[in-house]
């Protein structure tokens, strides 16, 4: 089934500035105008044992001991770890798999995945509609792959962040270099992975005994897509050594030179225990960032988002949505007045209309249980309906 998001167009009485909130800290901005709460307005989820048919079996290297009372190995491959997303415009989205069982030595097994999905916000569930898996067939990875028919795996890179091109090809941002990986709309690697100067991580392939200077997986977890499609701004989830503690880098690149820009900036996490799930741009100069504490469950503290602006060179940050403290006047779920996405990842943001935002999780698949203890997290899809506009550029919603 097909859904219908509405496009809430309303008008802003401006008021006198407003005082300062720690948990708000662009409240007052005159560009960046402060947010009330948000509402729940759709729940929709995917099973978490839900794998892809007739794929191969997976998570041979978990072990065999249950993991909130799943028991590894899987005869196929989970369709899980959402960790970015893209909007078709048809009702349905196209979702990225992570690395797979959260680290390079245990995902060889795991195979690189975009998966189609249709969430039906009245049924409360969400379809799988297909997908297609990530490969080098041409050989532009010139280091050693995990699998012979160059299928790539979670061993070999992980993907955490996703946007689509007006040419209709994906560009991925991994964590293990970190790369840059551009794919054709069928998942088949059409450039030499793009590196980061002067940053690596552990796994990177050409550290030839340096010391890395970003913390493992610790690349590029959010990446958004300019409004007029000529750029990528790429966001790390760590830190750089060297760097202040609790900051991190957001690059801009140019996708027409196909290189970096001179131009950085440096997004503060509201904690350095914290990590950033995603970002996507609002217009020329603003982008919307899910910032997150490592917490599930009722431990939960921090499951934010925020709107940035680039024209300060620290972002200037303002909370748009809790994420802990969605109103939910009319109990979607079962859940009662307030809703809470007590995930210990939440990795994917998406604008649907000027005031309407789609967040899903990461569930981590088997290990995350941030629902319901000892049971392993769903995919969830919620729609939150921010309390005014984000005056967004019209392209956005194209």
């Amino acid at each position: 089934m097909a859904i219908t998001f509405g496009v809430a167009v309303l008008a802003l009485a401006m008021s006198a500035p407003a005082m300062a909130d720690p948990r708000n800290p662009g409240l007052g901005d005159p560009r960046n105008p402060g947010f009330g709460r948000a509402t729940l307005t759709g729940l929709a989820s995917l099973p978490a044992q839900t794998f892809v048919p007739g794929s191969e079996p997976s998570g041979g290297l978990l072990g065999t001991t249950p993991i909130n009372g799943v028991t590894p190995p899987f005869t196929g491959q989970p369709v899980q770890g959402f960790s970015g997303v893209v909007r078709r415009h048809d009702g349905t989205f196209d979702v990225l798999s992570d690395n797979g069982y959260g680290a390079k030595a245990n995902s060889a097994d795991f195979l690189l995945r975009v998966h189609r999905i249709r969430p039906d916000f009245r049924s409360g569930e969400v379809e799988v509609l297909g997908g297609f898996d990530l490969s080098d067939p041409d050989g532009h990875v010139t280091w050693p792959l995990t699998r012979p028919d160059r299928r790539l795996t979670g061993a070999d890179f992980d993907v955490e962040s996703t946007v689509r091109t007006s040419d209709g090809t994906y560009w991925i941002g991994d964590e293990f270099g970190p790369f840059l990986l551009h794919f054709s709309s069928t998942g088949r690697l059409l450039e030499t992975p793009v590196s980061l100067p002067g940053v690596k991580a552990p796994e990177n392939p050409f550290l030839n005994g340096e010391q890395p200077n970003l913390a493992s997986s610790k690349g590029f977890e959010g990446m958004a897509r300019s409004v007029d499609g000529r750029t990528l701004y790429p966001l790390l989830e760590g830190t750089v050594a060297g760097d202040p503690a609790g900051t991190l880098r957001l690059y801009e690149f140019d996708l027409r030179k196909r290189s970096y820009t001179a131009r950085r900036w440096t997004y503060p996490l509201d904690s350095p225990d914290n990590s950033i799930g995603d970002m996507i741009a609002v217009d020329r100069h603003r982008f919307l960032v899910i910032e997150r504490d490592n917490l599930q469950g009722d431990a939960a503290r921090t499951k934010r988002i925020y709107l940035v602006d680039t024209r300060d060179q620290n972002l200037r940050k303002t909370q748009v949505a809790d994420l802990l403290d969605l109103a939910n006047p009319r109990g979607l779920g079962g859940f009662g007045e307030t809703f809470r996405f007590p995930f210990q990842t939440i990795e994917d943001v998406v604008i649907l209309d000027d005031r309407t935002l789609g967040v899903l999780n990461d569930n981590n698949f088997p290990f995350s249980a941030g629902r319901t203890p000892g049971r392993p997290d769903d995919d969830e899809f919620i729609t939150v309906r921010l309390s005014r506009p984000l005056s967004a550029d019209p392209r956005v919603h194209l």
